[in-house]
């Protein structure tokens, strides 16, 4: 057990009322069994009544619970209230079809990536390591490098193996070529071919020397002459011989110049059995070399077929390019201080290294589970980078890079589905690795021409993953909508719930979850009272007070937030003061604004009344966001009625300042009007409305009752009670609807009320459905107890009109009729003295324009 629940049951921090007497029987027949929340909530005050000051904020009571501090709880390993989310996202792990890909939803505060990847790493500890994956040279297509599978943790090997086969033949190779034997076999080769040669020559010379001819070698090739007592003779002397004599010497000369043609013609078949003789006796000696350094990684990988086919081409390009080795000036032979030679970087030995592109961690056991922080493109596919050279980019099969579906292979990846969709080609490119298999790398930027660069096409990796997206709502909204091919792929969605149920197990769930967050943090326990402040802030955030907010992230934030205030009150644990005093620093660091926007209230910059009594005149409220922070503002809203055409004019919309949820709000309440007071004559009516001092949009039907009110208080003539603000939405048939907010609203106004003097009479009217959401600030607890300020919670405008005007709405009497002075008779006068005129006249003047509102930026 985490913690026990002793005998004293913990409250629930509400208040209950008489209820009907059907439900009393109910409940005394079924004692322990709670009713439900809503029914709970709507029936704890009689309706139209001011709510008492237990029923504005849930109390958290833990005193039946057994501990003091959360460090005598046990952590909360993972999530609570989120068995949807984790059941859905283990059938996705679990399902071996690869459309079958997880979609996470929920908001980004709610833990779920770190629940996720908890969940994962445990599943993927069954799972089978992946497979190592290298590139290597294509001997056959130096673009198209090929792709190898080696058994898990082989890859690197393999890669340092060759880098090894590369070094000891750097220096083996050079030294078997420098050997005796192989130049003594060398020059042996050499003089046997030239040998042949140069008797031929020597005996061309002999014969030529007989006949008195002189062979001569010359730099510019072989040459005769005419010689006289040995010595060659001159050009003058030989013209001087005798006609005879010089026939004799040239044909001579022509007889031997023929034989020396023949001897000549015979020289390039000399040379090339030279050269073939010489090759076959350096790939004799380069072939005992490489088979010496190769010996020991074929005996290592010889087990796996396709590394051993790829060492046989291996071994045939070295012994044929044996030479790479013997450049002494690339060796360092020429230096003063020999260097040592990296293979690994020296260009003539790249195409013999190997390209560890995966290679799986000596200790992992299972599968990986990898997240792709920045889904880029070339992250998420892999890249091939390239090297300047010769004002050109050039690439190889070294340079390929693995992108994160290559790093997960065989596991699990975990994208942030936004930074994936807002990244060039990266949304594109995972589904179509998803649906074809393979991992591709490809260069889109290339395709456009603007750089140049030697590109290669390396093999295809096959790919086994799930792909785990993480995303909002809206998002996944948009993607199914946008994208067919999504929902093809990503046929599972986990989604996180916002907010989890305030009963007895899950509050055991939630102080636990409070415990991890100070045990994971390293900061002090909390006592038990701020566990409890903790807990009404989690309701609080839920804007519900029979909900605690699933907001993992926040709520650490404020126990944080709180281990810093109680550090500098030099407290041992977490006091509630703490926790109050985290959430007051958190408000005030981002209350800028607001403070701005209260003081054009107290300085009357903004008019808005909080006393006496006005005909047509109301106060609004709506609240305002800036990032975390929302926060109420009441707004004066005024109504103007005339004869007319039966038109409700929405200034608001008429500007362009409205939209559609206004406008509809608007339209609803003129069907109100026209349902209660007109259903046997026209409503000749012309109204405008609109929220005074407006200057940004307004948006949401929460106003619509407001503006109802206002409306009924303009055709009655009875004024409405200055020191209300109203919100809640409205129907046509005059019930009043839930809106949202309903905590920051009040506050706002009360804020206001408090800074000009609270009254007793001030006070805010709210949709009783609103009730359950209940969780004010405890100094607005505190004024409605001392009876300084008052919450009415409303079912229908009947409800609301009494309490704004302090008269009677009116019911239908059998006669048909409202009573006489009646807020409803009043109304319905009005309007059929308006009937009457538009029946006299005939014809009805067209108003500026028809009903609805709307808005941005504030939520009415």
């Amino acid at each position: 057990m985490i913690f026990g629940l002793g005998k004293k049951k913990a409250k629930q921090g509400s208040d209950s009322v008489e209820a009907p007497e059907a439900e009393k029987s109910k409940a005394k027949s079924d004692e322990d069994k709670k009713p439900s929340k809503a029914a709970k909530s709507q029936a704890d005050a009689p309706a139209g009544t001011a709510l008492g000051a237990s029923r504005l904020r849930r109390k958290a009571d833990l005193s039946g619970f057994e501990f003091e501090t959360t460090a005598e709880i046990e952590p909360l390993h993972g999530l609570i209230g989120q068995d949807r989310a984790l059941g859905a996202l283990q059938f996705g792990a679990g399902m071996p079809e690869s459309d079958y890909n997880i979609f996470v939803l929920g908001s980004d505060s709610c833990g779920k990536t770190a629940a996720v990847r908890q969940t994962l790493e445990e599943l993927a500890k069954s799972g089978a390591t992946p497979d190592d994956w290298v590139y290597v040279h294509n001997f056959e297509d130096a673009n198209a490098p090929n792709a190898m599978q080696l058994p898990a943790g082989r890859g690197k090997a393999l890669a340092k193996a060759m880098t090894d086969v590369i070094d000891e033949l750097t220096s083996t190779l050079p030294a078997a070529f420098e050997s005796e034997d192989y130049l003594s076999r060398a020059r042996a080769l050499e003089a046997e071919h030239s040998g042949s040669h140069e008797a031929r020559l020597q005996a061309l010379s002999d014969k030529a020397e007989e006949r008195g001819i002189a062979f001569l070698r010359t730099p510019m090739g072989f040459t005769f002459a005419p010689m006289l007592e040995g010595k060659v003779v001159k050009p003058e002397a030989f013209e001087a011989m005798p006609p005879s004599m010089q026939a004799e010497v040239r044909q001579n000369i022509e007889a031997l110049q023929q034989e020396l043609e023949t001897i000549l013609l015979e020289v390039p078949r000399l040379e090339k059995s030279k050269r073939k003789h010489l090759r076959l006796l350096n790939e004799e000696v380069a072939q005992y070399a490489v088979n010496s350094a190769l010996e020991e990684i074929i005996t290592d990988f010889g087990d796996i077929e396709e590394v051993g086919q790829y060492l046989e081409k291996v071994r045939a390009d070295l012994v044929a390019n044996a030479s790479l080795f013997l450049d002494e000036e690339a060796s360092g032979a020429t230096s003063i201080v020999p260097q040592t030679i990296d293979s690994s970087r020296d260009p003539r030995f790249r195409r013999y290294m190997v390209n560890a592109l995966i290679a799986q961690p000596a200790n992992r056991r299972g599968a990986p589970v990898v997240e792709a922080v920045n889904p880029t493109y070339g992250n998420i596919i892999g890249r091939s980078e390239h090297l300047a050279h010769m004002g050109a980019l050039v690439t190889d099969f070294l340079l390929i890079k693995p992108g994160a579906l290559h790093t997960a292979n065989g596991g699990y990846l975990l994208i942030d589905a936004r930074k994936l969709v807002s990244a060039p080609f990266a949304w594109d490119a995972l589904k179509r690795a998803l649906q074809t298999g393979h991992v591709q790398i490809e260069h889109p930027a290339e395709s456009t021409g603007l750089v140049a660069t030697q590109s290669i096409d390396p093999e295809p990796i096959p790919l086994n993953i799930k792909v785990v997206l993480f995303g909002d709502r809206e998002l996944y909204a948009l993607l199914s909508r946008a994208d067919p091919e999504f929902q093809e792929l990503f046929k599972v969605q986990a989604d996180f719930e916002d907010t989890v149920d305030w009963d007895d197990e899950n509050l055991r769930g939630y102080t636990a979850m409070i415990a991890a967050v100070s045990a994971k943090h390293e900061l002090a326990p909390l006592n038990r009272e701020a566990v409890e402040a903790v807990i009404e802030q989690g309701s609080r955030l839920a804007s519900d007070r029979d909900k605690l907010s699933l907001e993992v992230s926040r709520i650490a934030d404020l126990v944080r937030e709180a281990n810093y205030w109680a550090q500098k009150a030099e407290r041992q644990t977490i006091a509630r003061e703490d926790i109050q005093r985290a959430i007051a620093e958190h408000i005030q660091r981002g209350d800028r604004i607001r403070d701005l926007d209260r003081e054009t209230f107290e300085r009357g910059i903004v008019m808005v009344d909080t006393e006496g009594e006005k005909v047509g005149q109301i106060n609004g409220l709506s609240v305002l966001q800036l990032g975390d922070f929302m926060f109420g503002r009441p707004s004066r809203i005024t109504a103007r009625v005339r004869f007319g055409p039966g038109r409700v004019v929405d200034i608001e919309r008429e500007v362009k300042l409205g939209g559609p949820l206004h406008s509809k709000g608007v339209m609803i309440l003129w069907g109100y009007l026209a349902g209660t007071f007109a259903k046997d004559k026209p409503l000749a009516l012309s109204a405008s409305l609109v929220f005074e001092q407006s200057y940004g949009g307004v948006d949401g039907d929460s106003a619509s009752s407001t503006e109802l009110y206002a409306l009924l208080s303009a055709l009655s003539g009875v004024a409405i009670k200055q020191g209300f603000a109203v919100t809640g939405s409205v129907n046509q048939l005059g019930e009043v609807q839930a809106i949202g907010g309903v905590n920051e609203k009040i506050e706002g106004f009360f804020d206001i009320c408090k800074a000009r003097g609270l009254t007793g009479e001030q006070g805010v009217l709210i949709p009783k459905a609103n009730v359950q959401h209940l969780m004010l600030r405890e100094d607005v607890v505190e004024a409605v107890a001392e009876g300084q300020f008052n919450v009415h919670a409303v079912a229908t405008i009947e409800e609301g009109i009494e309490i704004l005007t302090g008269k009677p709405a009116g019911i239908r009497g059998a006669d048909g009729k409202f009573p006489k002075d009646t807020v409803f008779a009043k109304v319905e006068d009005t309007l059929a003295t308006f009937a009457r005129r538009a029946k006299e006249a005939g014809s009805f003047d067209d108003g500026p324009g028809a009903a609805g509102q709307s808005a941005k930026g504030a939520t009415s």
